[in-house]
């Protein structure tokens, strides 16, 4: 196979995969619908990537040429109806990640929320302990600047995505399952179907399964050894206590694990969501074989995740903070953390929902996480894949809000409306473009 084709390039996932196989020497070229920090990036490492749906850029031997898309792309795309028709080989993200992964030692995180930070956390410990592995991430690493490691030590990392069954094509030998709510029911329908499909995944686990101490698996969904985790509960096999806070947010704890206990660990990002995170990702790595001392400095000098909690003013009187959250539950336990940072002060939060359906099957759950700020500013849905839904629109989040303050407002009026805020502590949460907004929002702010 000489050419990979990529359909939906600019995807997270799908440029993991991309650049994998453009390190493998082959040539690699993609669509995606528009241009992004990412692709730019993609361009600028000798990827070839265009904007328009038209299968004149797509490689023309079919039998030298992989198509890889992403589940995301409507049915109805000019190129994927191209090269189903034209005799190409054509493969979902999924079921490619699935086949690089055969072969090594897998370490999957999965969970409705945590996966990217979690699974990053892994790369990093390995890679800084020395242990090596190659990892696939849903976002890109502070401490590396991309989502993706390779390595020649036969260990991959690997973000087992729920969207789609799509973790259904991964066989991991050691995995973590870090929550399981309702999400993506445009697909499963309601909970029990999604919390079916992670026991399914977890079936597939051959060594060690680690769950959340609570989730609904049990020896009876897998062969795999359990064991527990939680942020502080003690019934769990891996827990936090002594756990200290610090200036500014940061948080000290010792680790209790099934061998003893590892000392004064203080993850490098504030907020108490890192501990729960830096323990879950802690568990994988120990389970793996890793040198404890080696993961308590690890754990200590990793960076982060772009948009996961991604802090980018912290001085006394203003912080502002980005985070991908886009699901209830993710929104309120980021909610929370940013709380526990940071009592007593006034916070305001952006939040641009993500799709219609989720919007329509959440908005009470919506409504109900964010009325635990100060202040809500509500941008309008990014439909992202999906056309507009009648009736569905933020209103149906925002008539529930009960924060102090409310106002809903569209993109074009964001800056003007925090500029006459002066927020003390900001936060802009949401999967859609709002990226696009943290540049100009963090100048603002230090011009102020």
């Amino acid at each position: 196979m000489k050419n990979v084709y990529f359909i939906g390039i600019g995807g997270i996932g799908m440029s993991a995969i991309a650049r994998y196989f453009k390190r493998k020497g082959m040539e690699v070229s993609g669509y995606d619908r528009t241009p992004s920090a990412l692709t730019d990036a993609l361009q600028e490492e000798g990827i070839g990537v265009h904007f328009t749906d038209d299968p004149g850029f797509i490689p023309k031997d079919a039998d030298e040429t992989l198509v890889i898309y992403t589940p995301a792309i409507p049915s109805d795309n000019k190129e994927l109806t191209f090269v189903r028709n034209h005799g190409y080989r054509v493969v979902k993200r999924s079921l490619s990640l699935g086949e690089i992964t055969r072969g090594q030692k897998c370490l999957a995180v999965a969970g409705t929320h945590g996966k990217t930070t979690t699974s990053t956390l892994v790369a990093h410990i390995l890679t800084e302990a020395g242990d090596g592995c190659s990892a696939f991430l849903g976002g890109i690493s502070k401490n590396y600047g991309t989502n993706l490691l390779v390595s020649e030590v036969p260990t991959v990392v690997a973000e087992a995505d729920e969207f789609d069954r799509s973790f259904l094509q991964l066989y991991p030998a050691v995995a973590v399952i870090t929550a399981m709510d309702a999400d993506h029911l445009d697909i499963y329908g309601d909970l029990e179907h999604v919390q079916e499909a992670f026991r399914a995944f977890a079936s597939q686990v051959s060594g060690v399964l680690i769950k959340k101490l609570g989730l609904p698996v049990s020896s009876e969904d897998t062969k795999a050894k359990i064991h527990t985790y939680h942020f502080d509960d003690p019934a769990a096999d891996f827990h936090a206590e002594n756990i200290r806070r610090g200036e500014l947010g940061h948080y000290t704890f010792d680790l209790v694990y099934p061998r003893g206990v590892i000392k004064d660990i203080t993850p490098g990002i504030p907020g108490w969501i890192y501990i729960e995170n830096s323990i879950a990702a802690a568990a994988v790595c120990l389970v793996h074989g890793t040198d404890p001392e080696a993961v308590r400095h690890a754990i200590g000098t990793f960076r982060g995740v772009l948009r996961r909690m991604d802090v980018h003013i912290n001085r006394p009187g203003l912080t502002y903070i980005d985070d991908y959250a886009h699901h209830p539950q993710e929104l309120a336990t980021t909610i929370s953390s940013i709380r526990g940072m940071f009592p007593g002060r006034k916070l305001t939060a952006v939040f641009q929902p993500h799709l219609y359906t989720r919007t329509r099957d959440l908005a009470p759950e919506f409504a109900a996480a964010l009325s635990a700020v100060d202040k809500l500013i509500l941008l309008d849905i990014y439909p992202a894949r999906e056309e507009p839904i009648p009736g569905v629109t933020s209103e149906i989040i925002f008539k529930d809000v009960t924060a102090p303050e409310k106002v809903m407002v569209t993109k074009e009026e964001l800056l003007k409306t925090l500029s006459e805020e002066r927020p003390d502590v900001l936060v802009t949460f949401g999967a859609g473009n709002i990226d696009r907004f943290v540049e100009p929002i963090t100048e603002m702010l230090e011009k102020e």
